[in-house]
This record gives structure tokens, C-alpha cells and sequence, in this order.
């Protein structure tokens, strides 16, 4: 395992041992933690941007998209635990 020395102004260092005291891990494991999840949380954002880009090249290639209604209707319905067919993509240019 690397070693990293992370200076903290005392405040924040002092939130950070209070809140790994309340969950009951020591301040080590604590600040591991909320790195592992700060790197976990910019690699999906970065993911997500990638798919929303590769999804935008696609469709100006293909001229074809989704209806935001139709996309929006079918998340509420498949959130409340209904069965709902998948919006088709379809033409958005003349």
C-alpha cells in the first residue's frame, strides 16, 4: 500500500475525526473511505459523460432520437414498478 501525506486545515481535520468517531471507524478508514467514493463518483460522472457523447454522435450519424416525454414517461412507469415498452428512436431531422 502507497503511503500519501494529506495535510488538512485543522477544522476540517477535526470534522473528519468527529464524523469517523460517529460511525465508528478510525480517522484513517474514514478519509480512505470518502477518497474511494470522491475517485468512484468522477469516474462514473466521467462515464456518463462519455455515454451521453458517444450517444450524440450516434445520433447525429443516424438523424434518430428518443421523445424526452416519451423517455420520461417510461422511467416514471418502470420506477413505480410498472411493465413499459422501451421508447423507439425515430427520426428528429427533416
Amino acid at each position: 500500500m502507497a503511503t500519501t501525506s494529506l495535510k488538512l486545515p485543522a477544522e476540517l481535520k477535526q470534522r473528519a475525526v468527529a464524523a469517523a468517531e460517529k460511525i465508528g471507524v478510525s480517522p484513517h478508514a474514514f478519509m480512505v473511505q470518502a477518497i474511494e467514493q470522491a475517485a468512484t463518483s468522477a469516474e462514473r460522472r466521467t462515464g456518463f459523460v462519455d455515454e451521453a457523447l458517444s450517444a450524440r454522435v450516434q445520433m447525429l450519424k443516424t438523424g434518430k432520437g428518443y421523445d424526452a416525454d416519451e423517455v420520461h414517461a417510461h422511467l416514471k412507469s418502470r420506477i413505480a414498478g410498472k411493465m413499459s415498452p422501451q421508447p423507439k428512436a425515430r427520426a428528429w431531422q427533416s
